[in-house]
């Protein structure tokens, strides 16, 4: 007997038709013999409606009322889930996050699990029944009611396969897999049979939104497998997992990144520290910093250029005009650029890789401002508008 962990968004039980489908997936593994655990995300855009609400009465509401208000979506999901399985004739039990054991810390809005205490989990399943847990939410020690932030319930999936030492974790969206490239946008893109754990999350933290970057770091340190698949498309889907390939190089996939902004930072003094005190005092704000160039000193100055989250980029700017207006240090902020990457193992062993990347974007007219390389990513910034034509250029590239 195998425990499945499943995981559905909220496009998955988006009205009674979809909550009866995903119902009859549920049961049709659990008839398999397995025992399954199951996170629901809120329905279809009831997170949004819920923050919109919000903003009709309060746009200041405090992040622990705005928890406590999010938390709910998923409650009214599970509960119709529960409900559409018992009318299967199965035997099932919904339970909030803070029930299924779930402790966080106490950053509302973003919080990190502590723990997951499995006792009333696996009281549960030893009853033979299916059991439904809200994702993305826990308690936190002053027993305050916490989310894990947008894709947390793919985090909560995880953490609970990762818990009960799952012999899989399922994440049902709406893409039959992980693909090449987006295939909504992108011609003759292809479907992956595997992809690593670090392959992965370079695809997840340069855009592709089919997995939350924390969910992969979470799953690749507890050696917990991952299957992307499709709740609407009963076929295999894309494993996540360590995957062996000596000194294969091979490319993965293109993927873009549009949520982003260019933090220029000109004129600043040319001394030691100067670095550190700017990104120490952005770390300090929690603004995650990616791509990053800083110029040549002269005359006794250099510039610095980094990338952020577009949400950041404001923040980050006052933050910088605190430190350097007085210095004479002029910060600027664009938010017209995207991030597009290519991903793949290897890259650093293998020579021409990017040269071809390059030679592609050239060929499609596409101007590069900035290019970061690491072991098995290479990212290029340009211009936002030109984010779709270089994925598609690049993709052909080496695809064909």
């Amino acid at each position: 007997m195998a425990l499945i962990v499943q995981k559905f968004g909220g496009s998955s039980v988006a009205n009674a038709e979809r909550v009866m489908n995903v119902a009859r997936i549920i049961t049709d593994t659990y008839k398999e013999g397995n025992n399954v655990v199951v996170v629901v995300s809120a329905q279809g855009d009831t997170t949004d409606d819920l923050i919109e609400k919000a903003n009709e009465i309060n746009p200041k509401a405090s992040k622990r009322e705005m928890d406590m208000l999010l938390t709910a979506g998923e409650q009214i999901s599970i509960s119709l889930l529960a409900m559409a399985i018992e009318s299967l004739g199965y035997p099932v039990i919904s339970l909030l996050g803070w029930q299924a054991g779930f402790e966080t810390n106490s950053a509302y809005g973003s919080a990190r699990i502590s723990t997951v205490k499995t006792e009333r989990l696996q009281k549960e399943l030893d009853q033979r029944k299916i059991v439904i847990v809200a994702g993305f939410q826990g308690l936190n020690k002053y027993e305050d009611l916490t989310t894990l932030g947008r894709g947390g319930s793919d985090t909560s999936a995880v953490a609970i396969a990762a818990a009960l030492h799952a012999d899989r974790c399922q994440i049902f969206t709406d893409v039959t897999g992980v693909f090449t490239a987006d295939p909504r946008k992108v011609e003759n893109t292809q479907k992956l049979n595997d992809i690593t754990y670090d392959e992965m999350l370079e695809f997840a933290t340069l855009g592709a939104q089919v997995l939350n970057n924390r969910s992969v770091e979470m799953a690749k340190k507890y050696n917990v497998e991952l299957e992307v698949l499709s709740s609407m498309v009963r076929e295999p889907g894309t494993i996540v997992r360590e995957v062996a390939k000596m000194e294969k190089m091979l490319i993965r996939g293109v993927t873009k990144d549009t949520d982003i902004a260019r933090i220029s930072v000109v004129g600043i003094k040319d001394i030691p520290g100067n670095a550190f005190k700017m990104f120490s005092k952005l770390a300090a704000k929690g603004i995650n910093i990616d791509v990053i160039l800083q110029s040549v000193g002269r005359d006794g100055t250099k510039d610095i250029s980094f990338t952020c989250a577009s949400s950041h980029a404001d923040e980050a700017v006052e933050i910088l005009n605190d430190i350097y207006s007085m210095e004479g240090g002029v910060v600027t902020s664009d938010t017209t650029v995207a991030k597009v990457s290519i991903v793949g193992a290897g890259m650093q062993s293998h020579s021409g890789t990017a040269s071809k990347m390059f030679g592609a974007l050239y060929e499609a007219g596409i101007n590069i401002s900035m290019i970061s390389t690491s072991e098995i990513t290479i990212s290029v910034l340009i211009d936002k508008e030109l984010a779709d034509k270089a994925v598609s250029a690049v993709h052909k590239a080496f695809f064909g």
